[in-house]
Parts: C-alpha cells; structure tokens; sequence
C-alpha cells in the first residue's frame, strides 16, 4: 500500500465519521469547522473525500498477489 493509498483511506475514514455523525446526530462536523456547507474549504473538502471513494475503489480491484501480508511478515 502506497502513501496515496493510505492518504485516501485517512480521507475516507474522515468522511465516514463525519457521515455517521449526520446520520446519528445531524450534525456536520467538516461544515462546523469550515463555515459551513456551501464554504469553499467545506467543498474542497467533500471533493477530496469524493475523489478518495473512487481512488479507494480501484483498492477492490488492485492484484495483491505480488506484495507482503502481515501474517507473512517476520519480524
């Protein structure tokens, strides 16, 4: 996994808490701290969340047959 990988899945999962806090709460934590909703940083960052879905997407598909698992790693 490269460092654009795991940057996706840190957006990811920034966006998966601010969702389920929505979902539970209604409350939009990344709007909250950015001005709100339609504030410019509040949509750069929704698109990077967005982009880092799709990028995350190809992660389904990827051959990983050629790299290490943990369970193989021998420390």
């Amino acid at each position: 996994m490269n460092v654009l990988d795991r940057i996706a899945l840190a957006l990811l999962v920034v966006g998966g808490v601010n969702w389920g806090l929505v979902g539970i709460f209604r409350f939009d934590l990344v709007a909250w701290i950015c001005g709100g909703q339609t504030a410019i940083v509040s949509r750069i960052i929704y698109t990077l969340v967005g982009i880092s879905a799709l990028w995350c997407l190809a992660l389904l598909f990827r051959d990983w047959d050629g790299e290490r698992t943990p369970a193989a790693s021998t420390h």
